[in-house]
């Protein structure tokens, strides 16, 4: 390898989404005029980059690269308008000069290296993109992008530990008097007006002097391969003069200092199969503010400095004057005095900093000191929108959409739905047929795992609002999203959504296709009838009839086997909401006349296995107890079903000695509420159950069962509370220690309303009369004193509940 030729060419180091380095570099390229221009980039993107500076192409874009063999893998290089690289390549196309990318391959930048990616400079660099892995192990770099390696973008370093070595970046800012590594290099590579020559010696100093810090094998194998990658490509014809070179910082310094191993690049792995594209990018996801930095905190900031020529005084002013609107529009005092003189601070914190221009911890500190009159908390709020920015990049026609992003983008425009990188809210009125339309395309979505809409909420067909939580909360139970009137939905276009949608074209070439094939695959691998059922509701939300076909046999294949309550009570769930609301998602195509009679199979068979399903410790019994709240909920809202059965099944739970007592308890709850049971016949179960001859700790799990159906119903009944206090009062001092955890888990459900009910049918159990309704009017002045002194029969009452609750 002539290293000697490769010190020769006309090497110029960048910082990635650097508006200086991107001016700098174009006034160099002006003055060099090569014949051929080499940016550092994945190889195999080069047929990519007529359509990067096509005209209809608006930065920020990027190029996405990912696995096409079924890992879930990919990864991006992001271009804003003042990316060097972008520049290079954008002035290579006006003056008609070769330009090529010359880094690894997308394909091995995604291959295992060393028990790990190769990667690209952000990947590793303390500002660079954020890297996410699957819980399957696979890789997705969702939002961020390639750049430059540590100690070559300029992102800010990180703090070191106490006791720790100081790092080169704390070094270098702290010897030139900065507070940190990023005011360090705003003030020595972003703010000064440097010519080309000098700006690119500098540079190439201080990445000499920070690529010794760290280990960098992966990039030194890296290094190998551009070298090359470039000097095969110079060829005999091209004379290094004739070349210029646009890497990271790092890498341009090992080519000057010739510190290339030739040997290192076969230490690089494999490429793995891969493909590349351009994606619209957004300057949320450029914000290391927002958590998904590359080496840039305000996007839109660089980008009116980038617009201005490189003028960061402009840049200030305008942001400024900005913001000043921002307070205004909200009521805040602000005045364009306010804005001239935090302009004027922020020039001169700047100097007294021995920076040429202001930068963003000025612009920030001056609108804290004389616009919010010394208070942050507005600053968050409306500066860093206007530092940041809401762009949204658009590729040009030279690169085709794949048929899953023409889909999306196709209904996006027609529904009307949010393309913003910012959360929108809106709800659906699932009485509109068209909007049920848009909640089968939001359904298919999150099936598909595709990042854009998140459920939050719903108003449910039986009235009143049911609600999950936002985005972040757990992802609700797809039985639970039938009933519903309409739906509220959080969307927010980002990235990762068109990176999802590249990724998913394995799977089908429209959204029905890919999450009809994901619920197939969920199908594979359910082994009850419950999970089955779960799918058959995903399938009808996203209006898959093949899905819907393949889940309705699953179930009616388990059911007939299956020995777990839970399960088909669960199944049951689905059906009777299939039977209920499935006009609501236009199921007529899809078979609603199987949904009949499955439901009664199901239901028929979830009856015949109660007493089984009900035997155990009180903890294998807990999801059983929901079980049959369940069955008897599809009971009584199901004429079809077979209730009469349901009602034996639940007396003989009653009745049975063999049951867990809870579970026999719970369903003596049901059949009370459901006036399958009188009040005389449940004091006479209540008093066989609590009865002196019953052993207290069975009695006690049983009166827990009892009151975890509807405590205020049951405390309402004098029967029942005389029941109870019997059964209080009937149990031996020396037992009453063991059964004291259970009844206080029993009574701890009770409410104020239910023990205010309670301690009334108590006293009138027990004769009180008068003093029960003095003691009530008491209870409201909430007077416990005036209560204990009326009578001591009313004080043993208060002090035995007290025991309990």
């Amino acid at each position: 390898m002539d290293l000697a030729r490769l010190a020769a060419v006309h090497l110029f180091p960048v910082r990635h989404h650097s508006p200086r380095s991107s001016a700098t570099l174009r006034a160099y390229l002006d003055e060099v005029r090569p014949k051929a221009i080499f940016v550092e980039g994945p190889s195999d993107a080069t047929p990519l980059l007529e359509a990067l500076v096509d005209p209809k192409t608006v930065p920020p874009v990027a190029i996405l690269g990912y696995r096409t063999d079924g890992t879930p893998a990919s990864s991006l290089w992001p271009f804003a308008a003042y990316s060097p690289e972008y520049v290079a390549v954008k002035w290579a196309f006006e003056h008609g000069v070769r330009v090529e990318l010359i880094d690894v391959p997308v394909g091995m930048t995604l291959a295992p290296f060393e028990g790990a990616t190769v990667g690209h400079d952000d990947v590793e660099d303390p500002g660079g993109h954020e890297r996410e892995r699957d819980a399957e192990g696979g890789g997705r770099a969702d939002d961020g992008g390639g750049g430059e390696e540590d100690g070559e973008d300029g992102g800010e370093a990180p703090a070191s530990s106490e006791g720790a070595q100081e790092s080169i970046y704390e070094a270098c800012a702290r010897a030139r008097g900065f507070r940190s590594f990023e005011e360090f290099w705003e003030a020595s590579f972003e703010a000064p007006r440097y010519d080309p020559r000098s700006f690119r010696e500098a540079l190439l100093a201080y990445a000499d002097l920070a690529r010794s810090d760290g280990d960098r094998l992966v990039h030194r194998a890296r290094d190998a391969y551009m070298a090359r990658c470039l000097l095969e490509r110079m060829g005999p014809d091209l004379a290094p003069h004739e070349v210029a070179a646009v890497l990271g910082a790092a890498h341009a310094a090992a080519f000057a200092a010739r510190d290339v191993d030739p040997a290192l690049e076969a230490r690089l792995p494999a490429p793995v199969p891969c493909a590349v594209t351009l994606i619209p990018f957004s300057f949320p996801r450029l914000s290391e503010q927002l958590g998904y930095g590359a080496g840039n905190r305000a996007p839109q900031y660089y980008q009116r400095a980038h617009d201005a020529g490189g003028d960061f005084r402009r840049a200030t002013l305008e942001v400024l004057i900005d913001f000043t609107e921002h307070l205004r529009l909200r009521g805040f005092m602000a005045s364009l005095a306010d804005t001239i003189e935090a302009f004027r601070l922020a020039v001169t914190l700047a100097e007294l900093r021995g920076k040429a221009e202001p930068g963003l911890d000025e612009v920030r500190e001056a609108t804290i000191a004389t616009m919010c009159r010394g208070d942050a908390t507005h600053v968050d709020g409306f500066l860093w929108p206007a530092v940041i920015g809401r762009n949204v990049g658009r590729v040009g026609g030279g690169i085709g959409k794949n048929s899953l992003q023409e889909e999306f983008w196709r209904e996006v425009r027609e529904r009307r739905l949010p393309a913003t990188d910012a959360p929108e809210s809106f709800r659906l009125s699932l009485t509109n047929q068209v909007e049920v339309g848009t909640s089968v395309l939001l359904h298919r979505l999150r099936i598909a795992k595709i990042p854009y809409a998140a459920y939050a909420g719903a108003r449910r067909a039986g009235g009143g609002a049911r609600r999950r939580g936002g985005p972040a909360t757990q992802e609700t139970p797809p039985d639970e999203l039938l009933g519903q009137l309409s739906e509220t939905w959080e969307a927010q276009w980002t990235p990762a959504t068109d990176v999802a949608l590249v990724e998913k074209i394995v799977l089908g070439d429209t959204l029905e296709q890919v999450a009809t094939r994901l619920l197939e695959e969920d199908l594979a691998a359910c082994h009850t009838t419950g999970e089955a059922a779960d799918v058959l509701l995903n399938g009808v939300l996203a209006s898959s009839a093949r899905a819907v076909a393949a889940a309705l046999r699953a179930c009616d294949q388990f059911a007939a086997g299956d020995s777990d309550l839970p399960s088909l009570a669960r199944a049951c769930r689905a059906f009777a909401g299939l039977a209920s609301f499935g006009s609501s998602r236009s199921l007529s195509s899809l078979g609603d006349g199987v949904i009949a009679p499955m439901l009664e199979k199901t239901f028929a068979r979830a009856v015949l296995r109660v007493q089984g399903g009900c035997t155990g410790s009180d903890e294998a019994v807990a999801t059983a107890k929901e079980a049959l709240r369940t069955l008897h909920d599809v009971a009584l809202s199901q004429p079809i079903v077979d209730r009469a059965a349901w009602l034996a099944a639940a007396r003989g739970l009653v009745d049975s000695d063999a049951v867990n007592p809870t579970a026999s308890g719970f369903a003596c709850g049901l059949l009370y509420l459901a006036q399958a049971m009188d009040d005389a016949e449940v004091a006479r179960v209540v008093g066989l159950r609590l009865g002196g001859a019953a052993p207290p700790e069975p009695a006690a799990s049983f009166l827990a069962g009892f009151l975890e159906v509807n405590a205020l119903v049951l405390v309402k009944s004098r029967t029942v509370v005389e029941a109870l206090d019997a059964f209080l009062g009937g149990i031996a001092p020396e037992r009453f220690k063991d059964t004291l955890p259970i009844l206080r888990r029993a009574f701890a459900t009770l409410g104020a309303t239910e023990r205010r009910y309670l301690l009334e049918n108590v006293l009138a159990a027990r004769k009180l009369g008068d003093k029960a309704r003095a003691a009530q009017a008491v209870l409201l002045e909430k007077d416990r004193e005036k209560l204990k002194e009326m009578s001591e029969d009313l004080s043993q009452a208060m002090d035995e509940l007290d025991d309990l609750l």
